[in-house]
């Protein structure tokens, strides 16, 4: 009798996480990346870094609570939960991931086949007001300034020895839209994944800390404390043809960004139109909800050790930040041309907001203006580009696939 319960005592000690940890050897190496059981105990840490800031500094906790959770689940030894060599490749077996897969398996296959990031982006177009970008359209171009980073920085990944397509992949982070890196990235490098996405999303996090000192580096004090006039009133009829007009030129133009601006465009129309509140506020807050929560989960759970552990990450994420840097610079400099061509009239401060994290960096510029001239209200002004950026950050992913997906 004692032996039986030693021996099953002896199992069941065998079947724990901690066993498993140390069975293959702790310190282990597998393509570059550390593996064994220092690397499951990183990851963990990590997990819990990445939980620490999206709980106690709330930063972006939405999407990087889930993300920082799916993380740390999917680095549990042996808990079957995520399987990420069933994704391998450019063709997935559906039958395959169903029958051998895990929880995380069967969602991340909204990741794999491009299902949640313009989910997203039809909640997006559903919380977003685009009136100050009609009341003034010159500030597209704000938004497409602000996308300088993006090219920048693929060229420089190509010179450090990426390939093309991780090259894309990279670079868009300077988008500073997640959805965006994440749909960009599961097409033409999805081994990258976890390293962009968690830099994506860390670097809109921190916006409120990134972007100021750029901000400050470029302008003067008088440029910063320029009071722009009040935005004109937008039509309802305006409102209701934008997206409907944005759509049709876009896809026509770029085919592969029809699914991102398409549904951004959607969601917009059912916030304008004035006959769909009901779909409008399902997509606003039930749809935005359970798919940030799926999205976060399984874009969380490809970052396992052997994905996640390697030199590669960390030149992703200093990539990401140099992608970052200089969308923000490239905004607010060419916001300063068009300050000078207006004669003075627009605060080059909402260039800035020509990154895509909407409406976080169009509150920066409000911020940083309103500290020069407590009577400066830039929030509106800055809204234009910001959803701009949005955009052209969606047009800056359809030109990668359009020439670079096979």
């Amino acid at each position: 009798m004692l032996q039986q319960i030693g021996n099953g005592i002896s199992q069941f000690l065998s079947t724990t996480g901690f066993a498993h940890m140390f069975a293959d050897g702790f310190v282990g190496f597998e393509n570059g990346a550390i593996v064994g059981g220092l690397g499951t105990i990183i990851m963990i840490a990590i997990a819990c870094v990445l939980l620490y800031l999206a709980i106690v500094k709330k930063f972006e906790p939405l999407l990087l609570l889930p993300i920082a959770f799916g993380m740390l689940i999917a680095n549990m030894p042996f808990a079957g939960l995520f399987h990420n060599e069933l994704f391998l490749g450019d063709h997935i077996d559906i039958q395959e991931v169903i029958t051998r897969g895990g929880l995380l398996d069967l969602l991340y296959l909204g990741v794999k086949l491009g299902i949640y990031p313009p989910l997203i982006f039809l909640g997006v177009g559903a919380m977003t007001d685009f009136s100050p970008l009609i009341a003034n359209p010159k500030s597209i171009l704000l938004g497409a300034a602000a996308q300088v980073g993006v090219f920048v920085t693929f060229f420089g990944a190509l010179l450090m020895g990426f390939t093309v397509e991780e090259a894309a992949a990279i670079g868009i982070i300077g988008g500073a839209d997640g959805p965006t890196a994440i749909y960009v990235t599961k097409t033409l490098a999805a081994n990258l994944l976890p390293a962009v996405a968690i830099a994506a999303y860390s670097y809109m996090a921190l916006i409120p800390i990134i972007q100021p000192p750029i901000m400050k580096a470029l302008t003067t004090k008088k440029e910063r404390m320029i009071v722009m006039e009040q935005l004109r009133p937008v039509s309802r009829t305006e409102r209701i043809i934008f997206p409907i007009l944005v759509a049709i030129v876009v896809s026509l133009i770029l085919p592969d960004a029809a699914p991102l601006v398409g549904m951004l465009m959607l969601g917009n129309l059912l916030r304008e139109c004035g006959v769909t509140e009901r779909l409008n506020k399902m997509v606003q807050n039930e749809l935005m909800n359970i798919v940030t929560i799926f999205l976060g989960l399984t874009v969380g759970a490809t970052a396992t050790a052997g994905q996640f552990l390697r030199v590669q990450t960390l030149m992703i994420i200093a990539l990401g930040l140099v992608a970052f840097c200089i969308s923000t610079a490239g905004g607010v400099l060419f916001g300063k041309i068009m300050c000078k061509l207006s004669g003075g009239k627009i605060n080059p401060l909402i260039g800035s907001a020509g990154v895509s994290a909407v409406p976080m960096a169009a509150r920066v510029s409000q911020m940083v203006g309103q500290k020069e001239n407590p009577a400066n209200f830039l929030l509106m002004h800055a809204m234009g580009p910001n959803v701009a950026g949005v955009i052209g950050s969606a047009v800056a992913a359809g030109v990668f696939l359009a020439m670079l997906a096979k």
